[in-house]
């Protein structure tokens, strides 16, 4: 999210970066990580979200990612939340996702 951010894209985040409303997300185009945290997979199950979106406040940067973000403060018409966190927050407890080429 927050590389996002400062690359000038104003991705909504209404929760400041902690897994709790999944308004930061985000479309794979390429790359999408194997792994995300146990926050993200709860939010997004719990959500209906799981294999649809990606939370970027869940997601740590590298090479070769390609996204669309699914909502901006622009084409929502809301204000993006409190500024994030440096890190992943909370704490990340890493698993595979659905789907993943590691899973099984």
């Amino acid at each position: 999210m927050l590389a996002l951010e400062r690359g000038g894209v104003d991705i909504l985040h209404r929760c400041g970066g902690v897994a709790r409303c999944t308004t930061c997300r985000v479309e794979f185009l390429e790359g999408e990580p194997d792994l995300m945290t146990a926050a993200e997979y709860d939010k997004l199950t719990e959500k209906e979200l799981l294999n649809v979106a990606r939370l970027s406040c869940q997601i740590e940067c590298a090479p070769g990612m390609r996204l669309r973000p699914l909502q901006t403060v622009s084409s929502s018409g809301l204000e993006a939340g409190k500024a994030p966190a440096e890190t992943i927050m909370p704490e990340p407890v890493w698993t595979t996702r659905p789907g993943a080429s590691t899973e099984g």
